[in-house]
């Protein structure tokens, strides 16, 4: 007859080898999953990097393409600053001519041809010479 107690210590070492093989899948399990873990969370590294990456790239166009805008738009405003004083010189102009026009025409209905006198002397050709002088500015005298 087989004693109680070598049945028991087999049975009992069957036990224990049961539960040291759930022991070693369970382990070999983990270790599988947490690979898996490293795996994917080292996947959304990259894929982070490569979002980083390319949003700097865009945020260096973006950079650029500011600049060039800005550039432009300094020249823009160098050029409507140089057209402004255009404008401003040929209003003078033609505020002068016009000036003279009613005087001539003034001067015409309430004078006789021998007496001409407007005031400044307009008509003498000597006070002309500053109508036909050319608009001298440029867009470099503007620059900041």
């Amino acid at each position: 007859m087989a004693s109680p107690s070598g049945n028991s210590s087999s049975g009992s070492d069957d036990l224990q080898q049961l539960m040291d093989q759930r022991k070693r899948k369970r382990m070999i399990s983990n270790r599988e999953s947490a690979r898996r873990s490293r795996m994917k969370k080292q996947t959304h590294l990259n894929e982070l990097m490569a979002q980083v990456n390319q949003l700097k790239e865009q945020n260096n166009q973006i950079v650029s393409n500011i600049n060039m805008v800005s550039q432009v738009y300094l020249n823009v405003e160098a050029e409507n600053s140089v057209l402004r004083a255009q404008m401003a010189e040929l209003s003078n102009r033609l505020q002068s001519l016009n000036e003279i026009i009613n005087c001539i025409s003034s001067a015409n209905s309430t004078m006789d041809e021998t007496e001409i006198n407007c005031e400044d002397d307009f008509l003498n050709p000597w006070n002309l010479l500053h109508v036909n002088q050319p608009i001298m500015a440029s867009a470099d005298a503007f620059m900041y």
